[in-house]
């Protein structure tokens, strides 16, 4: 079985095309939206369309903290996100707003469980950034297999049984195995809005018959990404953050 697991889409239009059909070449057998369709981009609207035409053919979704933010209550967020999130929200139907807020904050496919921040209080969107966050979530499931986003930045923790997790660092497009002796945490990088210093769109593909994970990197039109969002007066970081994948 091959899953495509694509996480942090931001609303970004070009990255999100790119990453589809780059995933849809590999055929896969499942597709997993991990969360934060929304928020920093200027595409909403065609975001979530496209996610709800991928739901309805079979994809599992999940809920991020922006899409909370812009279905429900826009919380602790820093200026720009608080500023996107207002902005979104103006712009979506009722519909668009239903299906955010409708989400499920994870959900669970054989022994695999998909979050967007972590199993540990999923509704908190704390960041796994260290094995000690990466502990904490592998401790709150007995899942065999996690699969978050949130951090925008790729990495692998793998855990054997009565050891800390250790931490792993995939390389781009290169085939990492995953180990019948232990568990695994995949923090699958981001789709919409890198933050690894590669501003090529990045998902994860899963192959459980041969035990391995990939990082795909798909490269794509950033430029005009930016320029939307220039075009649409979100703050101009958000544009010049996709040029330097920050």
């Amino acid at each position: 079985m091959r899953i495509a697991i694509l996480s942090d889409i931001h609303a970004n239009r070009e990255a999100f095309d790119a990453a589809l059909e780059a995933a849809q070449k590999r055929d896969p057998d499942e597709v997993v939206l991990l969360g934060d369709l929304v928020g920093y981009g200027p595409d909403p609207v065609y975001v979530i369309e496209k996610a709800v035409d991928l739901v309805a053919r079979g994809a599992l979704c999940i809920m991020g903290n922006h899409d909370e933010a812009v279905a429900r209550n826009l919380g602790n967020m820093t200026e720009n996100a608080r500023f996107a999130a207002q902005w979104t929200r103006e712009r979506l139907a009722s519909t668009h707003l239903d299906f955010l807020a409708r989400l499920p904050l994870s959900l669970q496919s054989e022994n695999r469980l998909y979050v967007h921040a972590s199993a540990d209080r999923p509704a908190k969107w704390s960041y796994i950034r260290d094995v000690d966050a990466a502990e904490r979530c592998l401790a709150s499931t007995d899942a065999r297999f996690i699969f978050c986003g949130h951090t925008h930045v790729p990495a692998i923790y793998y855990a054997l049984p009565g050891r800390r997790p250790m931490h792993f660092q995939p390389l781009d497009n290169v085939a990492a195995p995953l180990s019948a002796l232990g568990r695994h945490l995949v923090i699958a990088g981001a789709v919409g809005q890198p933050r690894d210093g590669n501003p090529a769109a990045c998902f994860v593909l899963v192959d459980t018959q041969r035990h391995e994970v990939t990082m795909v990197r798909v490269p794509y039109d950033h430029e005009e990404t930016a320029r939307k969002i220039q075009a649409a007066g979100l703050p101009g970081w958000l544009g010049m953050r996709l040029k330097i994948g920050r």
